[in-house]
């Protein structure tokens, strides 16, 4: 089998990820990849480092003519027998692709849970004829979906997993109390994502200030970069938090520095399903995150982690404060959530999706 993965965005996020760990599984059970993406971008100097077969592309705009006509000439020269394609504007491309004459099925990955736009070209793409599958990473992001498609059965879960080689050794080491010189004895509490709006790090600082009442030598950490970060950082300034929360920027040793953690704080407004989450299960740091998206289908109250409401910064105060004074919550939730992570491997992540390829395969 040979597929061709569309990756149009421009930075290296979750999703981009993702993409990596299912082309490197799929490659494992004997599948040919290949790759269009943006010129330029994080993910085609992946492609280019780990000599993975692609053709760079400007994706200019999401009627880009040129792009979609290459496309459609890469996958014919290389005998393509299926397009995923991985993001919205990656999306666009496959549709105009296909309307001048590239047959191929797409398979349409979704990893967002907010409403597909109630306008006539997104109803046009999400319902176009070429579309065989829509394979979405969380249930909540299912039913969404589903209800802007005529043909909702073609909507399938395949949740995202994680590489759980990364956290083997993971332990806790000291690193961010030294590297911050920090009291040994000071609760760390942290998030690792993009600092995004949907990521709603203004909850995030507001519960900071809430449990610094409780737990005054607290040190809260921001681990990731992103549009928002000056904005996020005026705000802690605002509330004179600056010295209480840090802002590491991006970092390549998350498996280092994650279980440094005595909680992982999500605050999310929206959210697919969270693979930072099972990152975290996986170092066996406890989990309070709010009930976003497809949140509770990986942190499930009381016996993977603690939820609580989106916007709610004195609920989430309260259960990370259980967390650090309360033992047996700490190894329960744990303990459960170290079990859940077996099940959300990127290898098992890329057997459900080869299988989703082969049934499609199979009717056209």
């Amino acid at each position: 089998m040979r597929v061709l993965h569309l990756v149009s965005e421009k930075t290296w996020r979750g999703g981009e990820q993702q993409v990596a760990y299912l082309i490197e599984e799929l490659q494992q059970q004997g599948i040919e990849n290949f790759v269009c993406c943006r010129k330029g971008s994080a993910f085609h100097r992946f492609c280019q480092q780990q000599h993975i077969p692609h053709l760079a592309l400007p994706f200019a705009n999401e009627l880009d003519v040129v792009t979609a006509l290459r496309v459609k000439t890469y996958s014919k020269r290389n005998q393509v027998d299926l397009m995923h394609v991985h993001s919205g504007h990656a999306h666009a491309i496959s549709v105009v692709s296909h309307v001048l004459g590239n047959t191929l099925p797409i398979i349409l990955s979704r990893r967002v849970d907010f409403p597909v736009k109630n306008n006539a070209l997104s109803r046009l793409k999400y319902n176009y004829k070429g579309i065989k599958r829509v394979v979405c990473v969380s249930d909540k992001i299912k039913e969404v979906v589903s209800q802007s498609l005529q043909h909702p059965e073609l909507c399938v879960t395949v949740h995202s997993g994680i590489d759980l080689s990364r956290f083997e050794s993971s332990s806790k080491s000291g690193e961010l109390h030294r590297e911050f010189n920090l009291n040994p004895a000071a609760p760390l509490i942290g998030n690792v994502s993009a600092i995004a709006p949907h990521k709603d790090y203004y909850t995030f600082i507001d519960t900071a200030e809430l449990l610094l009442k409780l737990h005054p030598n607290a040190v809260f950490f921001i681990i990731g970069d992103g549009p928002l970060r000056q904005e996020i950082q005026a705000y802690a300034q605002q509330k004179g938090l600056q010295k209480h929360i840090i802002f590491t920027g991006f970092r390549k040793d998350v498996p280092q520095i994650l279980p440094e953690l005595d909680v992982m704080l999500v605050t999310s407004e929206t959210e697919g399903l969270g693979t930072t989450i099972l990152d975290a299960f996986a170092c066996r740091v406890p989990v309070v995150a709010t009930m976003a998206g497809g949140i509770p289908e990986i942190v499930r109250n009381e016996i993977t982690g603690l939820l609580a409401p989106i916007k709610s910064p004195a609920i989430l105060a309260e259960k990370v404060h259980q967390v650090l004074t309360n033992p047996a919550i700490r190894d329960r939730i744990t303990q459960g959530a170290t079990q859940l992570t077996q099940e959300f491997s990127k290898k098992n992540t890329a057997s459900r999706t080869l299988a989703v390829y082969k049934e499609v395969l199979q009717q056209v």
